[in-house]
């Protein structure tokens, strides 16, 4: 995939903020769509197909549900739709972007990957580790909880005929930049064995071991996914995310993060999640999520 020469994607939105604490990220599509995505990849060969966003419900109109999942049912039904969509685009031959919203969106396309191609890999850049279950979660926010579920740990409640549990393979995931985990979370990557690399461990050995650790691990799994929740990047350097966690990557640590997934041609699809244009300046998280979307797929500074 470091050749976009004969590449093609779609690009899919899901304007969903019902996992999440905070309101505002719904608008993450639209504030990356506008800083000029398909443009961005379109200037590295890549032919770019807009599928517009999914439908989704806003918790004004919605039932909340249980305290332990709020919008669980809700979240479900988009999370259908992007599975759906998910994997029309691998059928088509192209690779799934998918533009958030929060990051409970991730089951949706977890699953429409796992409905093609059965459980794979993923590497989930991000400052949490969404490891939670119901029990588990302090808070009942499903943005907590979705690679939990797609690793088959969450209840009866998560599981749909638009995807297959466990979605993925635990020895094929890896957490990168990994800075604030819940108690039950913690628990879980000690019993688990899933590969999971904090930002302590980034500062001690530097960015590029680490990350060709996590490749070498996802190789060979039927998909390489790549989920990047905007607040693994330090809030100096992207104010506009959701849960924002200080001590995170740096500018040129994303991007050669993301320039070795490329280097690697292992992605075969990538998702940008929690993009809250509403606590962002000028609109620059969503501009270093183009940048950094266009690093996984290629781009080089010579």
């Amino acid at each position: 995939m470091a050749d976009g020469s004969d590449r093609s994607v779609a690009i899919i939105g899901a304007a969903l903020d019902l996992g999440a604490g905070r309101r505002g990220v719904d608008m993450g599509p639209s504030a990356i769509r506008y800083a000029g995505l398909d443009d961005r990849l379109g200037e590295l060969g890549i032919g770019c197909a807009d599928w517009g966003n999914v439908e989704t419900a806003v918790a004004e109109a919605t039932a909340s549900g249980s305290p332990k999942a709020r919008f669980l049912s809700a979240i479900k039904e988009t999370c259908e739709r992007i599975a759906r969509s998910v994997a029309q685009a691998v059928e088509e031959g192209r690779a799934p972007i998918v533009l958030g919203g929060d990051h409970s969106i991730a089951l949706g396309t977890l699953g429409g990957l796992a409905s093609v191609h059965g459980p794979g890999a993923v590497l989930w850049l991000d400052a949490h580790g969404d490891l939670n279950t119901p029990e588990t979660s302090p808070s009942g926010n499903v943005h907590g909880m979705p690679l939990g579920a797609a690793l088959g740990r969450a209840p009866a409640e998560f599981a749909s005929e638009a995807w297959p549990l466990p979605a993925l393979d635990p020895e094929r995931v890896v957490l990168l930049g990994v800075r604030s985990l819940d108690e039950g979370e913690r628990a879980y990557v000690r019993e688990s064995g899933i590969g999971a690399h904090t930002m302590s461990e980034v500062d001690r050995r530097g960015i590029e071991p680490v990350v060709r650790e996590s490749l070498e691990r996802v190789e060979g799994a039927p998909f390489v996914h790549v989920s990047l929740d905007m607040d693994v990047v330090d809030p100096d350097v992207a104010p506009g995310v959701g849960t924002p966690v200080r001590g995170g990557l740096s500018y040129r640590e994303a991007h050669l993060a993301l320039e070795l997934v490329a280097e690697s041609g292992l992605l075969s699809s990538f998702e940008i999640v929690e993009v809250n244009p509403i606590l962002d300046r000028g609109n620059e998280t969503a501009a270093l999520a183009v940048e950094l979307a266009a690093s996984a797929f290629g781009a080089r500074i010579l």
